[in-house]
Order: structure tokens, then sequence, then C-alpha cells
């Protein structure tokens, strides 16, 4: 019998749902299994991932016992929004009284959420002092909201944050009348009680249809003898568990972006890049930096939420897009596919079938410009010219790329329509990709400016069936490097198999002390373990934003079964290779500044910088900055040597001073406190949270110099 350790993955798309399984132990994929995704069906998504998962074990003999950790991603949140497949919702805003009573009413009372998408969300309102909770007044206050139509409800109190005793009050009295409720409070951590309120909304509305779709999945998924706990996607790239997104299901928003991240970032190793989804129509790009998903509070119908999510750009651009076209220029790419035109890819097509065909314009929705391009076919068919088939008659995809087809196909079609504007068949496949990437520039310009990224480090990281299109293109524009994994086009299952729990915990603390900071570490922490992770693997970060006097800590861990490192333990000189190809080097002209037999680091010197990369001793590189110092001490004296390093660390080029960002590695732990600005503060930390370290074991520091 074999003693497999199987991770399942299922990842539910537009059009398919793919189950990946993952032997834990190799990180090598052994099974895969893809149906159809069943929107139409009663059970709605939820049945097609119970049989794409069932596809992947019996196709592959995987047996239930071997399964170790089973996830998927979902749409049913972001559909129930887009689709206003809602329940009415009846708020119960709770304060004292006086003059912050007055102002609670006002803010819990929100209007209907307009969805965007001609839909709403109705909101009903009552208002209760906290003087006058008794039991029986909030059990009469939650039967009149339903006695007025409304399904669901919301408790949301002026500074709840910080005492969620009456908000308990109104769930614990909801749940003796089975009533599905949410707790403001449990959504978000953060101040500004009306955002507050209208997040809590929003996961209330779409309670009633997860719950009904969660335990239809936990049911089957059971029923096949799989005991271990259904995982849920997350839009912020982590996962929970099914228990967890039964109470807070608005935090699935975005799993299938989510999924395809994580699975670029555990599968290709990715430090720093700009991420490509590449599908048949539209193309998602997001940014890795530091080994982590950027992420930011997610817009719903105009709405600013206290919802974290990937952030995603979405453009109209992919492997499928139709070229639009006049006699003389090829005018645009886009946003049509052919997908949605109901037509065949050129290059997908039999060669002899081009013999005699013509070129002709058509308009693939009835507001469509009239000038996307067709080819008729000699037995009467039509297909039409996409990104693909340009692709394929440049020659820039590989042997094994997911999106290469004929090539002969591929020119006949481009030449009908290199005759019509006046170029040759390569100008005119390149005029079609450069009309696509030059909408993708500016989309990834923004984002390198948004999150600060170094260029020199960046990596395009690409995924989908049409990474190879698009991706390879964009690089060469742009001079940057890329990577497509060979199992791209089910990536976004690979991310689900591999994604790790993540929690966050955000406060609104003025000028927050090192004892703030490690208690906000402690709550994100047992957030991870509520959510399935193991204590023993949980690493938390912060981020501290002194201009909206917010505290943010992120903790993420693995779940029961740790997954293995895909490469083996690296030598001295293996590291320094991999940090000299990071950095853009020659291996002689790096420097190994510090090894304490589980992590390297190492230095070089470049343009008047010095560069420093963290490699672990899989070989992954952990941090990856432009300009550090470097100083290996122990515990006892880790602190003293902080503050020698932080002015030579400091930035006085500018009228301000700019401080540096701080990683502390003792042991295998890497700890992040980038983003902590105050040297006092960074102090604490390392006091507070490497208590249980001796005076004298070794601690190595690497300080980072910030530009404006």
């Amino acid at each position: 019998m074999s003693n497999r350790a199987i991770r399942i993955g299922i990842d539910v798309g537009g059009t398919h749902t793919k189950a990946v399984a993952i032997d834990n132990n190799t990180n090598q994929i052994v099974g895969k299994g893809s149906v159809m995704t069943t929107h139409h069906h009663e059970r709605g998504v939820a049945a097609g991932v119970v049989e794409a998962f069932q596809k992947c074990l019996a196709e592959n003999d995987i047996r239930p016992d071997e399964v170790i950790f089973i996830a998927h991603s979902t749409t049913q949140a972001t559909n129930a929004l887009l689709e206003g497949d809602v329940a009415r919702v009846g708020v119960i805003g709770l304060s004292g009284g006086g003059l912050e009573g007055f102002l609670a009413k006002r803010q819990t009372k929100i209007k209907d959420i307009d969805l965007g998408t001609g839909k709403f969300i109705e909101i009903d309102h009552t208002h209760l002092k906290i003087k006058e909770m008794s039991p029986e007044n909030v059990k009469n206050t939650i039967q009149s909201l339903l006695e007025r139509g409304d399904r669901v409800i919301v408790a949301s109190k002026a500074f709840g944050v910080d005492n969620m005793r009456e908000e308990r009050m109104v769930a614990e009295e909801a749940e003796r009348q089975g009533v599905p409720c949410t707790v403001a409070s449990d959504i978000t951590k953060l101040y500004g009680l009306t955002t507050r309120t209208r997040t809590a909304a929003l996961n209330a509305s779409i309670l009633p249809k997860m719950l009904e779709t969660a335990n239809s999945t936990e049911q089957s998924v059971r029923s096949t003898g799989i005991k271990v706990p259904l995982m849920i996607m997350r839009g912020d790239g982590g996962v929970m568990e099914i228990n967890e997104m039964k109470k807070r299901p608005i935090l699935t928003m975005l799993s299938g972006p989510a999924a395809s991240v994580i699975g670029a970032l555990m599968y290709l190793r990715a430090s720093n890049g700009i991420y490509f989804e590449v599908g048949g129509t539209s193309t998602n790009i997001g940014v890795i930096k530091n080994g982590r998903p950027a992420v930011d509070y997610s817009i719903i119908g105009g709405h600013r939420t206290y919802v974290n999510s990937l952030d995603v750009r979405v453009l109209g651009v992919a492997g499928g897009s139709m070229v639009r076209a006049r006699k003389g220029e090829v005018i645009d790419v886009g946003p049509r596919s052919a997908h949605i035109a109901g037509m065949g890819y050129a290059c997908f097509t039999d060669p002899a079938l081009f013999d005699g065909a013509t070129l002709y314009y058509v308009k693939p929705r009835e507001n469509d410009p009239a000038d996307y391009v067709a080819i008729k076919l000699n037995n009467g068919e039509s297909v039409t010219i996409t990104n693909t088939c340009a692709a394929n008659v440049l020659g820039i995809l590989g042997e094994t790329d997911y999106a290469r087809g004929n090539a002969g196909s591929s020119r006949k079609a481009m030449q009908l329509l290199a005759d019509e504007v006046g170029m040759t068949v390569e100008e005119t496949a390149k005029a079609i990709l450069t009309k696509s990437c030059q909408k993708i520039v500016p989309v990834i310009e923004d984002l390198i400016t948004k999150y600060k990224i170094e260029r020199e480090q960046i990596v395009l990281v690409g995924a989908g069936g049409g990474a190879g299109t698009l991706l390879t293109f964009t690089a060469k524009m742009m001079n940057f490097k890329y990577q497509i994994p060979e199992n791209a086009e089910v990536i976004s299952s690979i991310g689900v198999a591999l994604a790790m729990v993540r929690e966050m915990v955000e406060r609104t603390i003025p000028n927050p002390t090192a004892s703030d900071i490690a208690q906000l570490k402690k709550e994100a922490k047992e957030l991870a373990m509520n959510s399935g992770a193991v204590e023993d693997g949980i690493e938390v970060y912060v981020e501290i934003d002194d201009q909206a006097q917010k505290v943010t800590a992120i903790a993420m861990g693995s779940t029961e079964v740790k997954t293995t490192d895909l490469m083996k333990n690296c030598t001295e000189e293996e590291a320094l290779q991999i940090a000299a190809e990071s950095i853009g080097a020659e291996p002689g002209a790096m420097r190994m500044e510090a090894c304490n037999g589980l992590v390297f680091v190492a230095t070089a010197e470049k343009d008047g910088k010095t560069p420093v990369r963290v490699v672990d001793k899989k070989g992954f590189v952990k941090i990856q900055r432009a300009n550090g110092i470097v100083r290996s001490t122990t515990m006892k004296d880790a602190v003293e040597m902080l503050r020698r390093m932080w002015d030579s660390a400091s930035n006085f080029s500018s009228e301000m001073r700019i401080n540096p960002d701080v990683y502390v590695i003792a042991g295998s732990r890497v700890l992040d406190y980038s983003g902590i600005p105050e040297l006092i503060q960074v102090s604490g930390l390392i006091e507070a949270e490497l208590c249980d370290r001796a005076p004298e074991d070794d601690i190595i520091l690497v300080l980072a110099r910030n530009e404006l």
C-alpha cells in the first residue's frame, strides 16, 4: 500500500473547473481532473467542484485516505453580488447615548447598496442603546426586523473593535432564532463605523447563498471518504477552513486570481515580480513583492470596503482577443475575443481550409464596431485572427507551450490581413502584439510605482493558457526577465493546492508601541491557528501606515502537513550562484556576508550600491534589496548592534531622514520588520519575539536603505 500524502487543489474558472493532485513530499503533479464549470446546476459551481475532485481521484488511482489537504477557489461570492442573488439585511446599530448615540445612529443607517449592475442590496435599520440591551429587548428587536422581511442580521457597534460584547449578544440571540448574523467587528478591526457596517452588510447579504453551497460541497466531499478539513481559497491569497468561510464568505471574493498568484509564488519561487494570468478574454495583472502578493481594499459597486483582496488589474486583452483593422491599418486588439464571437482561432485550424479563404469584418456584439477581422474558410465556416495567432507567426512560443498552434495556418490567415493593411506577415503579427502590449505596459508601470518595486529585481511571471502569447512579447518590450511554468494552464489549481492560511488583523493605533505591535501579531497568529494553520509554521509580519495611523499584522502558516520544498538543500556555492543571478552579477563578484547553516546572506558591489540577497537552505530568495548592510552578532548584543547600524543605513540625502527597513535572521527564521519606521519599535519587537533565545545565540541583522 502506498504511503503517499496528496494535496488537492480545485480552481473554478469561467469555463472549466480543474482539479490538481500534488504529492506533498515532492510537490510533483500526480493527477489532474477537468470538467465544465456547472454554472446552471441546481447546486451551482459546487457540483463541478465535487465532480472535478472525484474525477481527479478516480482517473489517477488516488485513495481518499491519501488526501491530507483539499481546498478550492470559489466564484460564488462574486457571482452572488454580480447577479444580485442577495438577502435583505437588517442592521442593528449599537452605541452609548448622547453625541455618540446620535452619530452612531446616522453612521449605521446605511443606504441600499448599489452593486453597480442594476441590482441592490436592500438595507433595513434599527438602533439600540447599550443600556437598553436586555436579552428580551434584543430578541424582540430581531423578531421585528424579521417581520419586516429581513433575512439576515448585522450587529454593528460604535467602537465595537475595542469591545465586541454587545455585538456578540445580538449574534447569539440571532443564532437561537436560526437567523444568519454578521458581527461587524469580526470582519474588520478598523475604525470607520460606516465602512465597517457596509462591509458587514455585504457579507451578510450573501450568507444564505454561501451557507447553502458550503454545506452542500462539504457533505459531497465527506461522502467520498475524505476526512481532512475542506479549505476555501480567499481573495487575499490564503485559505481558511470552511467553518470560517461560513462566517466570512465576503473574504472569498476574487479567490480565482488569488489562486493563480499563489501558484506562481509557490511553484516558481517568485520573490519580486509582476504576475500575469492570461486567459482567452482577459488578463489579470498583479504584484508579488518580497515573496508576498500585494493586497488592497476591494471596491464593490463603487463602494469602498474593508475587504482585503489581491490588487489585481483586469484588462480586456488576452490570448483570444480579436483584431480590429481597416484598409491600410491595424486599429486595435480586443476587447472582444474569439470565444465571445463564437469563432475558432486561425492557428488551431486545418491549413487546407485556408485555400481560397477570404477576409471580412464583423460586429461580435450588437453595439460593437463593425471592424473586427474574420476569415471565411473554404468550408463556409469562420475563424478569427487573435494574439495567439500572431505569436505563432512570430515563433515566440515554445514547443510545449499550451498556446502553440499550427504555424502554417497562422501564416495563411495573417497573409490575408497583411494584404489588407499593406505590411508583411511578420510586420502585421508584430503590430498586433505591439497594440496589445501597449495596453499592458502602463499597468505594469503603475504597479511598479505604487509598490516601489526595484526595476532590476522584476521578473514577469506568467500563467494561464495564453501566458506565452503576451508575456514573452511584453518582457522583451520592457527588457524584463520572465518565467512561465510548465503547467501554466493549471497554475490556479496548483496555487489552491499549495496555498497557506493567511489571516490579518488591522487596527487604528496612533504611535504604536512595541507592545501594541506584539499584541497584534499574537492576535493574527491566533486567527491563523483558528483557520487551520499549525502554530510552529506561522510567520507574522507587520505593516505600519503612519499617515492613516493604521497597523496591520499578517500571519501566514501551513496547514497540518507542511509541504516539502521543491529543491534540495543548497551549498554555499549554490546560494552564491542564486544570489548572483538575482542581482545580475558574476558569481565571482559575490561575497558571503553571513551564514548560519540554514540561511545565507550574500552581497555584491553594483553601481555604487551594495545589493543584498537572503537565500534560505532550499534556494528561495527570501529578501532582495538594492542597497543594504549586514552584520553578525549575538542575541545579547543584537539591540546595541542595531542602534549602531541604524544611522549608517538611514538616508539623509533629502531634507528629511528616511529610516531603513530591518530584517533579523535567527536560525531558520527570517523576521521581516520592513515598514516599521522607528528604532524603538524594532528593537522592542526583537527583544519581545526572540526572548526564548539564549544570550550567546547567533543573530544576523540586515538593514536595507530606503530611497524617496
